[in-house]
């Protein structure tokens, strides 16, 4: 059985773990604090082999896992002695099947077996694609119900790979003029309800040690932690995931004892975190660095990328993440983004989405600004493979039980059409 306690490093708090994801005291991020000082290799399928540090007592039979390998055709573009990739998607030969082609996929299994194990009935979640995908897929696999509230330019990106829907999927768009941060709103409202457990975003330790899972397997695999870790962000939580995920490295004694230095990448002209910290702020403020975020987010080549309320400035945040590993912060152009992806596409052989097209982009702009070249780098493609399984498996598109106009809707009509409180209390029997 996974042992840990939760508490809170900002104020030295322990916390009583009921499925908990604040800090009365402090408000900073919870962290999962586990028994296994030093990291033991499990015997079980895809991501749950980290099992030790993994808030969960339980495990679901997936088999996606990020794949670390050192590079060979990029690193010879780029010119670097020691690059290694951490590949999360979709491709067979190099035994990666994270079949929604995204990281996110680590995040879901932890989070609803950690919501099941805590009483959870349903869980409700707000997207802007790849993680509305990764929890819909673990769905359909174990039938816990989830309500997903995406913009509907997002919506495309919520299919099923490899099998139908399974009816325990909600699936609620809202109209063109909202973003990620008005379904954040509304499914924060939905989630308020008796019964309904919320996801939690950056505040869920399930899902930032899910997503750590990237960290621990490149350092296992490299024997060490790297110098430089490259993600592209949008919210910051996979690279806050990164640094805690470090931190146990750290500790564990047999991987070093230097941090990473964080190397995180938002997609312009939407760059609120980039443009806070070339500032020196820790706090963003929404005049300086997301003027007319609705039309700057119109604009990026991936709004996947695009959080207006990200965990940038909270205790245990990007902030602190970035300044606790020296890191640093990048803005990449669309037209550089785009052309990351074909140098990526055509070096390594394999598709990827355009978020890790982003990282790509920071790392090629990393090496023009004098990178040394004999740093350990990991690379973190946090989506990959979408063209390769379109051709090998079936990719069935979750259809919306509903359309609405904005975060402020009446909910009782939506709830009926959602089937609550049915939907909860079919899941009981799970």
């Amino acid at each position: 059985m996974g042992a840990y306690t939760l508490e809170c490093p900002w104020c030295g708090r322990s916390i009583t773990d009921h499925y908990t994801l604040r800090c009365d005291t402090c408000d900073g991020l919870i962290r999962a604090k586990y028994g296994a000082r030093q990291l033991s290799l499990k015997s079980l399928p895809g991501m749950w082999r980290y099992y030790d540090w993994l808030p969960a007592k339980g495990y679901i039979d997936t088999p996606g896992k990020p794949i670390t390998y050192k590079s060979e055709g990029l690193a010879k573009e780029l010119g670097l002695k020691d690059l290694y990739i951490s590949f999360n998607g979709y491709w067979p030969e190099m035994g990666a099947h994270m079949d929604t082609c995204s990281f996110k996929e680590l995040e879901a299994p932890p989070t609803i077996v950690r919501a099941r194990e805590h009483g959870g009935r349903a869980m409700v979640l707000a997207s802007a694609g790849n993680t509305a995908r990764a929890f819909a897929h673990i769905s359909t696999i174990t039938g816990f119900p989830v309500i997903l509230v995406v913009p509907e330019t997002g919506a495309h990106n919520i299919w099923i790979p490899g099998r139908e829907p399974g009816d325990a999927i909600k699936l609620i768009t809202m109209e063109k003029g909202n973003d990620y941060s008005d379904a954040i709103k509304l499914s924060e409202r939905i989630s308020a309800l008796n019964g309904m457990m919320p996801e939690g975003g950056a505040r869920n330790v399930a899902r930032r040690d899910g997503m750590g899972v990237a960290m621990l397997d490149a350092a296992v695999f490299m024997k060490r932690m790297p110098d430089d870790y490259f993600q592209a962000i949008g919210s910051g939580t996979g690279g806050i995931a990164a640094w805690e995920a470090a931190l146990r490295l750290r500790e564990d004694g047999r991987f070093g004892e230097r941090l990473p230095r964080l190397r995180l990448a938002q997609n312009l002209p939407f760059a609120p975190m980039y443009r806070a910290w070339k500032a020196g702020r820790r706090d963003i403020v929404p005049e300086l660095d997301m003027p007319d975020a609705k039309k700057q987010i119109s604009e990026m080549y991936t709004d996947i990328l695009s959080n207006r309320n990200p965990p940038y400035g909270i205790k245990g945040g990007v902030y602190d993440a970035l300044a606790d590993t020296g890191g640093e912060m990048y803005a990449i152009t669309n037209d550089e983004a785009i052309a990351a992806k074909k140098v990526f596409e055509d070096s390594e052989g394999i598709d990827i989405l355009p978020p890790a097209a982003v990282a790509v982009a920071a790392l090629m702009q990393a090496c023009e600004n004098g990178l040394d070249k004999r740093r350990s780098v990991l690379l973190n493609i946090t989506g990959g493979g979408f063209e390769r399984i379109k051709k090998e498996k079936s990719i069935n598109k979750v259809e919306p039980c509903l359309k609405v106009s904005g975060p402020d809707v009446p909910l009782d009509d939506m709830l009926k059409v959602i089937g609550w409180p049915a939907l909860s209390e079919k899941s009981l029997t799970l």
